[in-house]
């Protein structure tokens, strides 16, 4: 990560939902020089394709009905710093057409402006699509994702690092607890994290997550125990079949 956040080249994430790309991405954006500057996510399958250039690029006022006034757009807001675009390949071709020529020229032009704004936004982008059989099968620019594939990073699914699930237990509790205004942190007992360990993880992170959450809200003291997780015994074993077929 360290090499990575000095080296300012576009990075390309890929791996599979809720394995922790974002936090990857946060990681490269604060080891490096643009750590002081804005960090900008934006979900690029969850914004309405009608919607997509004033979002990304801006608008000005009286572009359009409802243009009320000026508007910044993700990549004015990102200047200076880091632009995360995750699930990049949900973006039509039409858009990732307008993305490459910003990219090419680091410059945009709001929705209903006459000149382009320089910018100096450094792209990482994510996805859990394989963009490599996208561009096969004619769904993603070729030329867009090379700009985008210039440093490629892989993020393993959780069932793959179960040697980090303790440090990330920690961070996710220590994180919940202090949310959920729960002093002292939560730990887990012996005979959670041995559930865990033998559960496969499907959504990844993000499921520990909720798993987590769900646990100390459940949890009657400062220790989880194996119940408070929820986990059944025919989930472990459904689990267990599945990474030995894997």
């Amino acid at each position: 990560i360290d090499r990575l956040a000095r080296n300012q080249a576009p990075v390309y994430l890929t791996g599979e939902s809720g394995s922790g790309k974002e936090r990857a991405a946060r990681l490269i954006h604060a080891q490096s020089s643009r750590a002081a500057q804005p960090f900008v996510a934006v979900n690029c399958g969850a914004i309405p394709e009608n919607l997509l250039e004033a979002e990304f690029f801006g608008y000005r006022k009286g572009a359009f009905t409802g243009a009320a006034e000026d508007r910044e757009g993700f990549f004015q807001a990102a200047n200076g710093g880091t632009l995360f675009l995750d699930e990049i390949g949900d973006l039509p071709l039409a858009m990732q057409s307008k993305l490459l020529r910003v990219i090419q020229e680091r410059a945009v032009r709001p929705v209903g402006a006459v000149a382009e704004v320089p910018l100096n936004v450094r792209i990482v982008s994510a996805s859990h699509k394989d963009l490599s059989a996208e561009v096969e099968a004619g769904r993603f620019r070729q030329d867009l994702f090379y700009r985008l594939n210039v440093i490629r990073i892989t993020v393993p699914p959780l069932r793959e690092r179960m040697q980090d699930l303790d440090p990330i237990c920690n961070a996710l509790l220590t994180r919940i607890a202090r949310e959920a205004g729960v002093s002292p942190t939560p730990a887990l007992a012996m005979d959670a994290r041995d559930r865990l360990t033998r559960y496969g993880f499907p959504g990844n992170v993000r499921e520990l997550e909720n798993l987590l959450h769900r646990a100390v809200a459940m949890s009657a003291g400062d220790l989880i125990v194996e119940h408070d997780l929820g986990l059944p015994d025919a989930a472990l074993t459904a689990a267990t079949q599945e990474s030995e077929r894997g």
